[in-house]
């Protein structure tokens, strides 16, 4: 960490004279709000990525900062590990969104080669991407391992390294991610 600031103008002219990496800016600021001081910043350091940091869920504010030119945008309530994924997701030129906020990617805000990206910062391997198919399609681990003429425990390893990768939680995760991806058919 370089540098903080107080309100929008502060983090502008920090960021200006610092030159960092990553601006982590937060959405409601006195004076200058987090979307104005986006749009200022990227123009005079369009170099400089900036990761929103918020309490707000809304998409209006989603969409506010990516259009101000925002790489990303994690929920306050993230744990730490999160925080710093996002981080290290825009310094290496990537997009992140708090995978609470996914459903509003994948419904038209971006493409959906960047909401992908956004929900992962890490693409999938293709033998992950055929445990999450198969587990969203309704197979149980040890049905999958038969399947795949893999152990229980090797299917365990490729869902689990699949949430940590997505940022997700749990099999319902899965299954919604999957169906975002356009990888089941419709019911």
């Amino acid at each position: 960490m370089v540098g903080e600031a107080a309100d929008g103008t502060g983090a502008v002219n920090g960021a200006v004279t610092l030159k960092p990496d990553v601006v982590v800016m937060d959405v409601a600021m006195p004076g200058l709000n987090g979307a104005k001081a986006t749009e200022r910043l990227k123009k005079v350091c369009p170099a400089v990525k900036v990761l929103a940091l918020t309490a707000h869920e809304d998409k209006a504010y989603l969409r506010q900062l990516l259009e101000a030119g925002a790489s990303g945008y994690v929920l306050k309530r993230a744990a730490a590990g999160e925080l710093v994924q996002a981080v290290r997701a825009v310094a290496g030129g990537g997009v992140y969104l708090d995978p609470a906020l996914a459903a509003h990617v994948a419904g038209g805000f971006v493409s959906a080669a960047a909401a992908k990206e956004a929900l992962s910062g890490t693409a999938l391997s293709d033998r992950e991407e055929e445990v999450v198919r198969l587990i969203a399609e309704g197979y149980s681990n040890k049905q999958i391992a038969a399947r795949l003429r893999l152990s229980v425990k090797t299917v365990e390893t490729y869902k689990a390294r699949s949430l940590e990768k997505l940022g997700l939680r749990d099999r319902i995760d899965l299954v919604r991610y999957a169906r975002q991806q356009g990888w089941l058919a419709p019911t």
